[in-house]
Formats: structure tokens, sequence, C-alpha cells
């Protein structure tokens, strides 16, 4: 937990420079002591971070001793509600208060940040409908104009994407990991204020992110790079996560151009910004601002843990944008990387599985927690 004093309440000068770029920070992780304690609100007015976003493993983490929760949980096992029920009905409860924290954010950006992100149920990321029919369950329950509604980018979540949109809800496209899909999810999102537009939405109260994961390349790439052993594989260490992010974001610009957007940005919208996600250094030999200072570009959010928006602060490096122009040497490194035997399309959909797959788990393992909180809260009470 960062205990910010009075003399660290002032905005640390790199945070302040990434601001200046035109890069949104973002913490990525939420407590209910964060917000009871007024950590967050400190956070928020001292200007380190515009926005919070949340995955079924930081609520596992919030929720799974159940010390913070304790009193919520008898009350809801006093009703006799289920785990899952106690899970949505907690997290929605901290998002909306996080939500309200961050609502001066919201106001004076107009909409751009003080968002705060909550993710619908992992286990389904591969059933469209069901997945429609939870966001606009959480987007209800959370009741905040500020949130952001968590989608997967899975093929099926890809019409859920559309067709959320369209209802006029924020979305925070998650667990993006190839080129690919990032073009399927701005198409599904343009189809989306498309048809919002039809159903006549206001579309200048609509909001998106693509939520572009980065160290999770770099740790599966280098641990086939070590593999090979060889000079030009060891040369290309650390490098594959920053290409494809910085190919991403070129996509980006190229993407929102053109009559289409045209058309519907003099309606009112917004351009889905790149979120670089996973930014938390993995190799602890690298750099552990790396995927801080390495991608700044206008309008980005680079939604950060802790110990990467501590040591941001402390010692970042931020010399303007260093991700446009960039875009000869990322396209170089993912081709070397073919040509060593390491195909892009298949370490891309293994990390997407793997990603849908983790989360899963955590959030199984929320749900036993809290089935073993409610359990003895049910017994206690009897």
């Amino acid at each position: 937990m960062i205990t910010v004093n009075e003399e660290a309440t002032a905005t640390a000068e790199p945070l302040q420079r990434l601001a200046a770029e035109g890069v949104s920070v973002w913490l990525d992780d939420l407590s209910r002591r964060r917000i009871a304690s007024g950590d967050l609100a400190r956070l928020v007015t001292s200007g380190r971070v515009v926005g919070v976003t949340t995955n079924p493993s930081i609520f596992r983490a919030a929720i799974g001793s159940g010390e913070d929760y304790r009193e919520e949980l008898a009350g809801l096992a006093a009703r006799g509600v289920t785990p899952d029920e106690a899970v949505r009905t907690m997290t929605a409860a901290d998002v909306r208060a996080a939500a309200d924290v961050l609502r001066p954010v919201y106001e004076a950006t107009g909409g751009r940040d003080g968002r705060v992100s909550i993710e619908v149920d992992p286990r389904l990321a591969h059933r469209t409908e069901a997945t429609v029919a939870e966001a606009v369950r959480l987007a209800r329950l959370v009741d905040r104009p500020n949130a952001m509604i968590k989608i997967p980018a899975t093929t099926e979540g890809l019409p859920a994407i559309t067709e959320v949109t369209a209802l006029g809800i924020s979305v925070n496209v998650t667990l993006i990991f190839s080129l690919d899909r990032h073009r399927e999810v701005m198409e599904a999102y343009l189809a989306g204020l498309e048809k919002a537009r039809a159903a006549g939405i206001d579309l200048s109260t609509v909001h998106s992110v693509a939520s572009f994961f980065v160290s999770r390349v770099d740790t599966e790439v280098d641990r086939r790079l070590t593999e090979l052993g060889t000079d030009e594989a060891a040369a290309l260490k650390g490098r594959a996560a920053l290409a494809n992010a910085r190919l991403a974001y070129r996509a980006q610009r190229e993407f929102f151009t053109g009559g289409r957007w045209a058309a519907l940005a003099a309606a009112g919208a917004h351009e889905q910004r790149p979120l670089w996600a996973s930014t938390g250094v993995k190799d602890p030999a690298y750099r552990d601002t790396l995927y801080v200072e390495e991608l700044v570009a206008p309008g980005t959010v680079n939604t950060v843990p802790e110990a990467t928006l501590d040591a941001v602060a402390d010692h970042g490096r931020v010399d303007g944008d260093t991700v446009t122009g960039h875009y000869d040497r990322a396209g170089a490194d993912l081709a070397a990387l073919e040509r060593l035997g390491i195909p892009y399309d298949a370490v891309v959909r293994q990390l997407e599985d793997e990603g849908v797959a983790k989360f899963e788990a955590a959030w199984a393992e929320l749900l036993q927690a809290v089935a073993t909180a409610l359990n003895g809260k049910g017994a206690e009470a009897r």
C-alpha cells in the first residue's frame, strides 16, 4: 500500500511529463482498504493516477482474505446469497466507491479519464450472449457514468463488444495480444458506435480503451529465445513486446481516419484509445520502468501496478514520444523472430488462451474463498 504524506502528494516529475506527452496513468489495483484509508483519493488528488483498472486476480487478492469485507460478508451470509452473487455485489460496491473518488477527474476531462473498470465473469469469455447480459447487469449494478465494463477480446467477445457499445455502455476491451485481433476489436467498436447512432444514443457519452498486453509477450518470446541459445536470439530479448505494442499504436492511428470514422466523429464519437496493460516488468534483468518509458505516445493509457507507479515516480525517464517513428524497427524485430522459428501467430494465440485461463482460475479461487467465508458466517449466525 502506498503511504502518501503531505510532501509526497505533489505529482512526481516523471508522471507530470507523461501527462504532458498525452499519456494517462491508471492504477492497476483496487481494494476496499485502499478506498477506505483515503489512499486512492490521495493518489487521485495528487495527480499521480487518473483512472483505475481491476481484474479477477486483483479482486481475488483484495477479497480473498475476507478481512476488509467481514461485515458485508456477514450480511450476505444472513441473506443466503450464492458466492457468485456475493462476489458481484462486493466488487460492484468497490468499483462504485472508486468511481465516486474519480468523478471529479471524469468531469474535468469530459469522460476521457476518471474511469474505473470492472470485468465480466471470465467464465463467460466464450459466450457472446451471456457476456452481453452480464455487462448490462454490471453497468446497472455499479450505476456510475465513469464505470467501464471489461470484455475479453476473444472471438466470441467481439460481437459482445459491438452490442454493449451499441447500448451506450463504455467498454474496456481486455486480453488483446495480436495485431489482427486489435484490428478486429477496433472494428467491433466502430460497428457498435454505428448501431448506437442509429438508435439515437449520444455518442459523446461513450468511451472505450483497447487493453493491449505487453510484458507477457516478452515472457513467452524470451523463454523461446533462451531455448535457442544463439547470439542472434539473445539480441532479440526484450524487444518483442515493445515491437508488438508500437505496431498496435500505428494500427490505431491508421484505423481512426477516413470517411467512416469522420462521420462518427462528427456525431461526437471518441476514438478507442490503446491501453498498455501488463506493464509490470517480470524479468529483473530489465529496467523496472521499461514498459512505461518505451511506450510513450499521445492518446494512450498506461495501467500500472503499484510497484511500477512508484518506480516511475522515483526514477522514470520520460523524454518524449518513444513509439511514433519506431515502426520500421518494430516490424524488423517481429520478422527476425519469425526467421528464428518463433511464429508470431502461435505465440499470441497461446497467450490469449492462457490469459483467459488465468483469469478463470483467479475467479474460481475467489469464489471458493468467498464460499468458505459465507459458510463460516452462516454457521456463526446459526
